[in-house]
């Protein structure tokens, strides 16, 4: 089971990849990964686990690595957060500061002043200068040393406080005290800022898809009464007021209105809705008041599901994400090693030159400086959690980040028809007779299909009593009429049980077809409508995948929608297993996609590289899906590829951005054309613009809207 756990004010980027490590190495864990928006670690226990042991345990992981953090499951109340107290906390990093200021002053006031009027004026010796540098020094990095010192307890050697340790002591060591004791200062300031702006992306990132409901109106004999909605009970009646978010789906059982639906399909457009309708949570109410019926549990709700969706994402990482991720872990011991052959290098081939202030010492402790990987590990899973957040707000609800970045590798796309291309909105158009209509109603009734409700809905007679109703997906139903099996499907299924289907010459639709043992009652026609965005979404895609549509359906049905599809290649009267087999045919050794809605597509789901499932789909559709296309419009898929390729594109820029500057940084400094001080700009420079460009993700809304170019594939 998943578990959250909040780790507040938890920003350093290696810390936060040793506390996924060790955590999954835990015995009773299988996974766990941290969430950078909402500072949380989703764990993924074992059933047999001790909650309070391992909350301690893994807090004990946390506080080896930062302190101050606050470690608790999310869904456990605050118990008196201690806010830390900063004079406290930083009062010897304040003394520190406070002696290099008096020792700067001290040591340069004087030099002044001798250079103004001519004098030889000394406060005290050089060697107490120094001596107070590097008390002040010390007390300075106190904080970096602490931290060092746990980690080495725990054979934690190598990390940012490593870098900066090594780096800082060897310029003191050659006597570029005062620019070893301004890089440390310029690193907490950068620091700070880099902290600050890892909030403000947390916070630009968090309102895209800020929608929870912090509160329901239940109606109690007559009195409104405010509960938390996940203790409101199925079957209870809320009341949502003009400019309220719906906490809870439901069936509209007074009043009508106008809903926003923008905050979950990415649509600016109002659905209007009355009594007897169903209503989502997560939509706005902007007309009158309004009293809904729920029908399941908070939990169970569609914007609780969203929700849960968004913030578990996480878990899945990309490719690019576990490439940075083992990247950064051994990354640190090679510059480390590569700084000491430097060193190396010059106590062998220069030895005059290796203690001097712009020697080999200095050079290999600039190196260490530049070399802190930090813009990576935290620019990367940002980019990949905007792009999340922008397609959330659009409608469209990602699993994770590996398939946001598998989807930019897409070559086949197979879509299903019903539901998917077409509005699955059935009505009948013929039939036989009305007994062959009430018949296939009274068994239809037994049936959770669309066909099945466009019978009902024709049929105006009464119905008959059927016994040991069984459906089989993707055939049809058969149950018990006067003593003897009555049959309702395609043409298979009824043939499958011995029952001849006269050969009549229907027209385009789908059918289904009635009888019972060994007798071919009749037929019902059945119609389903393209929809608008079907055709022009699918004609774009056949330029530039292999798009094909597989069905259920019967030949003439599907062909005629493959012909206003454009004429793509499809394959018709599938079942199932026989989808599942002809799409292990068509998919390519490439990425494959297949879009779907029906619980006959849940196997296909599961087993192409990406599913994608309609918001309208079923449950276990959803479930078995990578990808959910809230408002059921196939154009939004086209949209979740180009918010992909932007964010790949943008993870990609900060992968090449960081590695070029920084190895151009360290090869300056390798030859000594670095001066330590430029060289945070190479660390925590780089990491803000790293951090401010995986923002863009959210602000370029037109290049999603744009029109394809053929350099984009």
């Amino acid at each position: 089971m998943i578990r959250k756990i909040e780790m507040k004010n938890l920003t350093c980027a290696n810390c936060i990849a040793k506390v996924e490590r060790r955590t999954a190495r835990l015995p009773y864990v299988n996974s766990a990964s941290f969430n950078y928006v909402n500072q949380t670690l989703l764990v993924d226990f074992k059933e047999d686990y001790n909650e309070d042991l391992a909350l301690k345990e893994i807090k004990a992981i946390v506080d080896l690595l930062e302190d101050n953090i606050i470690t608790r499951y999310q869904d456990q109340k605050p118990v008196n957060d201690k806010k830390p107290n900063f004079l406290k906390e930083y009062l010897i990093v304040l003394i520190g500061m406070l002696l290099i200021l008096f020792t700067f002053a001290a040591y340069r006031i004087p030099q002044v002043i001798n250079y103004l009027f001519d004098t030889n004026y000394v406060l005290y010796p050089h060697l107490i200068t120094v001596i107070l540098y590097w008390l002040g020094y010390i007390l300075l990095i106190s904080k970096l040393i602490g931290v060092q010192i746990r980690g080495i307890k725990h054979f934690n050697f190598f990390n940012e406080s490593t870098l900066m340790i090594i780096a800082t002591f060897a310029a003191m060591f050659v006597g570029k005290h005062e620019e070893s004791i301004a890089v440390v200062i310029l690193y907490s300031i950068g620091e700070f800022l880099q902290a600050h702006a890892i909030s403000r992306s947390r916070r630009e990132i968090t309102s895209l898809v800020d929608i929870k409901v912090e509160y329901a109106n239940v109606l109690e004999n007559d009195v409104m009464i405010v509960k938390d909605p996940s203790r409101v009970g199925v079957g209870e009646i809320i009341v949502v007021k003009n400019g309220e978010r719906i906490p809870i789906d439901g069936i509209l059982v007074k009043g009508s209105t106008s809903l926003n639906t923008s905050e979950l399909t990415g649509e600016a457009k109002l659905t209007n809705v009355d009594v007897g309708d169903e209503v989502l949570s997560g939509n706005i109410n902007v007309g009158n008041v309004i009293h809904i019926k729920t029908t399941r549990p908070y939990a169970d709700s569609t914007l609780a599901k969203i929700i849960d969706l968004i913030e578990n994402s996480t878990n899945k990482k990309s490719k690019t994400e576990m490439f940075i991720s083992k990247f950064a872990k051994v990354y640190t011991p090679i510059v480390v090693g590569l700084a000491a052959l430097l060193v190396i290098y010059g106590l062998i081939f220069d030895p005059t030159n290796v203690t001097t202030d712009t020697g080999y010492i200095y050079r290999a402790a600039i190196f260490l400086v530049i070399s802190c990987p930090c813009s990576l590990v935290l620019s990367i899973p940002l980019s990949y959690f905007a792009g999340i957040g922008v397609a959330a707000k659009n409608g469209i609800l990602f699993k994770g980040s590996s398939y946001l970045h598998a989807i930019t590798d897409v070559k086949t796309i197979a879509l299903d028809k019903t539901g998917t291309l077409t509005y699955g909105s059935f009505f009948v158009t013929d039939y036989t007779n009305d007994e062959v209509l009430r018949l296939a109603a009274s068994i239809e009734k037994y049936s959770s299909h669309p066909i099945a409700k466009a019978i009902i809905d024709k049929n105006k007679l009464p119905l008959e009593e059927i016994s040991d109703v069984e459906e089989i997906p993707g055939y049809g139903i058969k149950g018990k009429h006067n003593g003897e099996w009555l049959y309702a499907g395609s043409r298979k299924f009824l043939e499958a049980n011995r029952i001849n289907v006269i050969d009549e010459k229907l027209p385009v639709g789908s059918y289904t077809f009635l009888g019972t043992e060994g007798k071919y009652l009749g037929f019902i026609i059945i119609k389903d409508e393209l929809k608008e965005t079907s055709m022009a979404t699918v004609r774009e895609f056949t330029k530039y995948y292999d798009t094909v549509m597989l069905t259920g359906d019967n030949e003439d049905s599907a062909a005629d929608i493959a012909a206003k599809l454009g004429g793509i290649e499809y394959y018709s009267e599938l079942l199932p297993e026989q989808k599942l087999a002809k799409f292990d045919q068509i998919r390519t050794n490439s990425v494959s996609l297949y879009v779907g809605d029906g619980i006959n597509d849940a196997p296909l789901l599961k087993t192409a590289d990406i599913g994608v499932s309609m918001g309208s789909a079923s449950d276990l559709a959803i479930e078995v899906s990578d990808v959910v296309i809230i408002n059921n419009d196939i154009r939004l898929l086209d949209k979740a590829i180009r918010i992909a390729r932007r964010t790949s594109s943008i993870a990609k820029q900060n992968i090449a951005f960081s590695l070029i500057i920084k190895i151009v940084f360290m090869v300056l400094s390798a030859f000594g054309l670095m001066f330590m001080w430029l060289s945070i700009f190479a660390d925590v420079g780089v990491a803000l613009l790293c951090i401010l460009n995986a923002l863009r993700i959210i602000y370029q809304k037109r290049y999603l809207y744009a029109k394809r170019k053929d350099k984009e594939t």
